[in-house]
């Protein structure tokens, strides 16, 4: 039997969200690696509605593992250039191939795996939501016909920057929400548009560069090994 994923969408995204909200009361007892353990379990819920419908095969785990594991080491030697973040493109591209349920996967465990190389924060779980929507979203696309073209790839990658960079300004919006106003807002998602065009941009190089091969070359692996 198959799981149809968009059936399950909306609670997935409504619990997600309600948790990253729940992380106010939470960040001044910086308790914040049992926020992420919170968020690695709910992150987890794709894997678990397949797993109920047909068990995954080790190669198909160690596959997402190292897809995980790519996407955490290449946020490192970049981690001194602001928002150029390759992860993101890998997280897509894998998803493309490997569909909404991997790429939710990927996407959430590879934040918390690279934060463990970077530093761990309140960040953390939103990043692992941002990440993960990324990656469930490219797969939920990837058989529409704009997504086929390297022009909807490209766009997507655009779109995906510049919604992840809202979203982290969402996080610093929160965390000031006892004084915050309008002027404030403004403020912080200004100071942010650099950093979210640079990250969309650097979605756009990547894909344009790599985007071809990294998916002809996961094609194979999924052919080969045939994974679902």
């Amino acid at each position: 039997m198959e799981i149809n994923f968009r059936r399950y969408m909306l609670p997935i995204v409504i619990v997600l969200f309600m948790v990253g909200i729940a992380s106010i009361s939470v960040v001044a007892h910086h308790q914040y690696w049992l926020l992420s353990l919170v968020f690695v379990v709910l992150a987890m819920l794709p894997f678990f509605l397949k797993y109920e419908a047909k068990q995954m095969q080790s190669r198909e785990v160690m596959m997402m593992v190292m897809l995980i594991a790519i996407a955490a080491v290449s946020r490192v030697p970049f981690a001194a250039i602001p928002s150029v973040l390759p992860m993101t493109f890998i997280i897509i591209v894998s998803a493309l191939v490997f569909g909404a349920q991997s790429g939710f996967m990927i996407g959430a465990l590879s934040a918390i795996v690279s934060n463990i190389l970077l530093g761990q924060g309140p960040w953390t779980p939103w990043q692992m939501f941002g990440w993960g929507m990324i990656g469930c979203m490219a797969g939920l696309l990837k058989d529409t016909w704009w997504m086929r073209r390297m022009w909807g790839k490209v766009i997507f990658g655009m779109i995906a920057g510049i919604a992840f960079g809202w979203l982290m300004n969402l996080v610093d919006v929160i965390a000031r929400m006892a004084d915050i106003s309008w002027e404030a807002i403004l403020t912080i998602y200004a100071a942010g548009v650099i950093f979210d065009l640079l990250h969309a941009c650097s979605n756009v190089v990547f894909m344009l560069i790599f985007g071809n091969t990294w998916i002809r070359i996961l094609e194979r692996f999924k052919k080969k090994y045939g994974l679902a």
